[in-house]
């Protein structure tokens, strides 16, 4: 058993190199509180997260005042046990993105000191089945890019060896997200995947028509079309469509 010595906490503002928009908002930074765990052995290990430009103060103060000190002493490889209990001391106030957000800094941290204890790589760690898998590319699909653009970076992706493209829907008119996928369906074919992100943009309803007219692109999934929050609008969502929805 190795204990938690020492954690400590930093928050870099990483700005974008390029513009990004989604259907409800700008991606105007990328704060990015690092944590970095110490045990008594010396070992380090270091876990980040991000948000895309609000919140991060917020996070980092959840981490220095209520999670970072219930770390000292804990036996650092009891990491699910960990996140429980950081999870229940924040049930009642914080729960949600912030905490989320707050969590996984630490539990990333939690396993990259694990695995670099045991001189193995993560995916070893977490199992070893299968020491491939399939990317896909979600950098080129933001929703402010024209049509040529999405298909010249689906077509470049495929050329590296991508399996698919994520690319971002809610245009104002359902018409405009149908134009646009089509053109990249057309380009890279039917052996090629296409992903879609709403970012939480939709009503039921809304997603419901949208999911119909693109229906036919054959996506591999619509990811976030509702709140996140809306389980009975989810539901109703996946009951009345084929995609699946993310």
């Amino acid at each position: 058993m190795a204990k938690i010595e020492k954690v400590e906490l930093a928050m870099v503002d990483l700005v974008p190199k390029v513009k990004r928009t989604d259907a409800i908002q700008s991606f105007v930074s990328q704060e990015t509180p690092i944590v970095t765990i110490t045990d008594v052995d010396g070992a380090v290990g270091m876990g980040y997260s991000y948000t895309i430009g609000t919140g991060g103060s917020s996070v980092m103060r959840l981490l220095a005042d209520h999670l970072a000190p219930r770390l000292i002493g804990e036996d650092a490889d009891r990491i699910e046990a960990i996140w429980h209990d950081l999870e229940f001391a924040t049930h009642a106030t914080t729960i949600g993105a912030i905490t989320a957000i707050a969590l996984a800094a630490i539990d990333t941290a939690l396993w990259d000191l694990r695995a670099k204890k045991q001189k193995l790589p993560l995916w070893k760690l977490a199992g070893g089945a299968k020491d491939r898998c399939p990317l896909y590319t979600t950098e080129g699909g933001w929703l402010h890019i024209e049509t040529d653009a999405l298909v010249e970076d689906a077509l470049a992706a495929k050329a590296k060896g991508f399996t698919g493209s994520k690319v971002k829907i809610g245009k104002p008119h359902g018409a405009e997200d149908f134009a646009r996928l089509s053109a990249v369906r057309k380009a890279v074919g039917d052996g090629y995947e296409i992903m879609t992100d709403c970012n939480q943009g939709f009503t039921v309803d809304e997603a419901i028509r949208r999911a119909e007219r693109l229906r036919d692109l054959d996506l591999a999934w619509m990811e976030e079309p509702l709140p996140a929050d809306d389980i009975d609008g989810h539901v109703r969502l996946s009951n009345s469509t084929a995609t699946p929805i993310a």
